[in-house]
């Protein structure tokens, strides 16, 4: 029987680790990422934005996910990333997700709590043991390679007064916060975390933390931030860039090729060798 997302997260903390979570849009990359994951011996989240789903389909990234579970032999887990509408994350949990992230970061905190309260509570009564995520920050939403910070993401940092007062009230299992993290990739270098940030809400908390828009983060903040508390780091601006160079490669070898499956496997080898890199650094390995 596969373990669930809240026990790979505990293994997680025992070991000082964090779970990788790779955004897909395609069958393609899932193979990537889980050859990455199994070769590591390590989970991973697969995680599907609303316009990801919207192409992909929820109900089909999750059968995937369970077949890949059996294939690779690893446990694989499925998120509904970035969830904007209460709609949205009760159908996300009722099409078999093991996580919902419901993203009010733009509300008030009052309303944000309200919200998110709401997924909770039917979450609890679903029969399933889901994670329900808030995000309590705006931190942008782009997930392209950046000229310049978006405007007002990364601005107001989560206060880890705000974070407790959130966390208690709505009864989340995990939380996002803004601690000098931003969606997608700065072209002259993304900025630093604040690490002391996080050990203070991690503490205030007492919740596993998620590092959203993690593509372009040094490599020592990686470290830093698991140490600190957080046990999710998400990644996925770096593997779509690595899959459209690597499908141009593959096309770039026979441009009168028509079969997709060779000229599409070297994009899912970009992106497998950039996962790899990825869950080393998260697992310690």
């Amino acid at each position: 029987m596969r373990m669930t997302l809240r026990e790979a997260l505990e293994a997680a903390r025992v070991r000082g680790q964090a779970v990788g979570h790779f955004n897909i849009s395609d069958s393609n990359q899932l193979n990537g990422i889980c050859a990455a994951a199994r070769e590591l011996r390590v989970p991973v989240v697969i995680g599907v934005s609303e316009g990801e789903r919207e192409f992909l389909g929820m109900k089909k990234t999750v059968a995937m996910a369970f077949a890949c579970n059996e294939e690779f032999g690893i446990p694989v887990f499925v998120n509904a990333d970035h969830t904007h509408s209460l709609e949205g994350c009760k159908q996300a949990i009722d099409d078999g997700c093991d996580a919902v992230i419901f993203d009010g970061a733009k509300l008030s905190l009052e309303e944000n709590i309200a919200q998110t309260k709401e997924v909770v509570a039917y979450a609890r009564q679903c029969g399933r043991d889901v994670l329900i995520e808030g995000e309590l920050g705006y931190i942008g939403t782009s997930s392209k390679v950046l000229d310049k910070r978006p405007e007002g993401a990364g601005v107001e940092l989560t206060k880890p007064d705000d974070a407790a007062r959130f966390v208690a009230e709505t009864g989340v299992d995990l939380l996002a916060p803004s601690v000098g993290n931003l969606h997608g990739m700065l072209k002259s270098g993304n900025p630093r975390l604040d690490i002391g940030r996080i050990t203070q809400i991690a503490l205030a908390t007492n919740k596993p933390l998620v590092l959203h828009g993690g593509s372009g983060i040094a490599d020592d903040d990686f470290r830093a931030a698991i140490r600190a508390g957080m046990r999710i780091i998400h990644i996925n601006t770096e593997i779509r860039v690595a899959y459209r160079k690597g499908i141009e490669k593959g096309l770039g070898k026979d441009t009168e090729e028509t079969t997709p499956a060779k000229y599409l496997d070297a994009g899912r080898d970009a992106v497998q060798a950039v996962v790899r890199a990825r869950l080393a650094l998260f697992s310690g390995a």
